[in-house]
């Protein structure tokens, strides 16, 4: 690549839908004249009138200047023909995610552009060595995926294939920045970073779902009250359970089957049966029936005092374990503390609430010979907004009186308990656990750094933190001794630990001994 890409630089763009017409907006906002192409005959000219109504709209409420918005509309030219794209220094593609069709593209493109033409697909899981693989220059190809919606979200993933040029890459960086976007690089394997590392979020809700271990409101509380903006039910709903299905179904082929990315019954009978989600009008949720804050958040739990109990001991730490803490005091209660327990949470007259690390309550039972034994999930915060919802469980062997106390514990901890079926892991805990493990396996095979996993997962997905930041406030021998348990507990290759995660976990205690 011997020309640069500045803002004088033509871009073409191919494919006037949501995607494409928002990639026309941010590049003619940056400078750029920009052609929008459609194989549809006027989508075009249709996309550029909704773009300059919409601004327009921004104008009238105040939000941006008149002349600010004509000339970003007026860098804008609806193109008739692939032919007029000969001009461009960029021709950047977001049309149907289907490869054939996305290289008979790129293909009759060769035969137009100029040989320094940079020619980007927006492509969200497609390779780009595949979609390369019959250019006469595959180095000047590359990936620059946008999210949803382009004006708004910062993140672009700038995907390399084998043969991407690394100038060519650089200069998609250098110039995303200065779309006022947020780049990091990534190499072209099956659903870059977001789409690869994101699919724990949904799987380990599904799985549960397919347990019948909570209904999807439930589950959707308890991530929601772990910092996470939605569930993943309403999450799913709000993408379209046929989308999402399809991207997992796409990684889990091009990963020749691992176990690791299998797609859902339950999210299969949905597609099968129409129930999109908001599409659709129905899918985990009935949306004629939602507010647009999504399904109901439990009611906040009012102030409670801590059960009565003979004898008080605090394990471990944590969290809720400094809340009971400050409660205990408050309240004048006589106590132990056991700070070097092997496990965190409480223990009233020998009956034990504590913090899951993979097992269900029912194995902790039968493995200390307790009866009285109930588990809570991992928070997200040490203060929960009012009516934040926290999982736990309790052994079937437990008595009701001893359930209502784990739960009275909790309520008194400022959580608002949800109830699950006796099931390894919960759901918060399982959940980040994966998405821990997921992203240290794509770091360790390349596909993208440390700093970028973190920054792709709450740019581009709106995750409160990234998954090694969850990691630096967790334990690698914690986060690998869960998931081998869910691996013992399940006897499938879905919760393999990472060899990245368990050389953190082993360095952890080489250092500890």
């Amino acid at each position: 690549m011997t020309r640069p890409l500045d803002e004088r630089s033509p871009v073409f763009v191919i494919g006037a839908g949501i995607m494409g017409a928002g990639i026309a907006q941010v590049a003619a906002r940056a400078g750029h004249p920009v052609q929008l192409y459609d194989a549809r005959e006027g989508a075009a000219a249709d996309a550029k009138r909704k773009l300059a109504a919409s601004l327009d709209a921004l104008v009238m409420k105040g939000r941006l200047a008149p002349e600010f918005v004509q000339a970003t509309v007026a860098r804008i030219t609806p193109a008739t023909a692939i032919d007029e794209a000969a001009g461009a220094h960029l021709v950047v593609e977001a049309i149907v995610e289907q490869a054939e069709t996305k290289r008979a593209l790129f293909a009759q493109l060769e035969a137009v552009v100029d040989a320094d033409c940079v020619l980007a697909s927006n492509t969200s899981s497609i390779s780009i060595t595949a979609l390369a693989r019959d250019l006469q220059r595959p180095g000047r190809f590359v990936g620059m995926h946008f999210f949803n919606p382009v004006p708004l979200m910062k993140l672009v993933e700038v995907v390399s294939g084998l043969q991407t040029e690394p100038a060519v890459a650089q200069a998609i960086f250098g110039l995303a920045e200065r779309w006022s976007k947020t780049p990091v690089h990534a190499r072209s394997t099956p659903g870059f970073i977001v789409n690869r590392i994101a699919r724990p979020y949904y799987a380990e809700t599904l799985a549960l779902l397919q347990e019948r271990a909570a209904e999807p409101a439930v589950l959707d509380a308890c991530l929601r009250g772990a910092g996470f903006r939605m569930g993943p039910c309403e999450l799913m709903d709000l993408i379209g359970h046929d989308t999402n299905f399809a991207v997992t179904a796409s990684v889990h082929e091009a990963n020749f089957g691992d176990r690791r990315f299998v797609p859902s019954l339950v999210q299969r009978e949905l597609v099968d049966g129409g129930l999109l989600g908001r599409k659709s009008g129905r899918g985990f949720y009935v949306h004629a029936e939602l507010t647009v804050t999504g399904p109901a958040t439990p009611p906040a739990a009012s102030a409670v005092a801590l059960p009565s109990a003979a004898r008080w001991r605090v394990h471990g730490h944590g969290a809720l374990v400094e809340r009971w803490l400050e409660g205990l005091a408050r309240e004048g209660r006589a106590f132990e503390r056991v700070e070097d327990s092997a496990w965190s949470g409480l223990e009233l007259d020998g009956a034990q609430l504590r913090q899951t690390d993979g097992r269900p309550a029912a194995q902790v039972a039968a493995e200390t010979a307790v009866r009285d034994v109930a588990l809570f999930d991992r928070v997200g915060t040490t203060e929960p907004a009012a009516g934040s919802a926290l999982a736990w469980s309790a052994s079937g062997g437990a008595t009701e009186a001893w359930q209502a106390r784990a739960a009275q514990c909790l309520q008194a901890a400022g959580w608002q308990p949800q109830r699950l079926r006796d099931v390894p892991g919960l759901v918060v805990a399982r959940t980040l656990a994966m998405l821990i493990n997921e992203a240290s396996d794509a770091v360790l095979q390349g596909v993208c750094s440390v700093p970028d996993a973190d920054l792709a997962m709450k740019l581009g997905v709106n995750y409160p933190a990234g998954p090694f930041e969850w990691l630096a406030r967790w334990d690698a021998r914690q986060v690998v001794a869960l998931l081998d348990r869910l691996d013992a507990h399940y006897r499938g290759e879905r919760y393999r630990a990472s060899p990245a995660l368990r050389e953190q976990a082993w360095l952890q205690e080489a250092r500890t001994t």
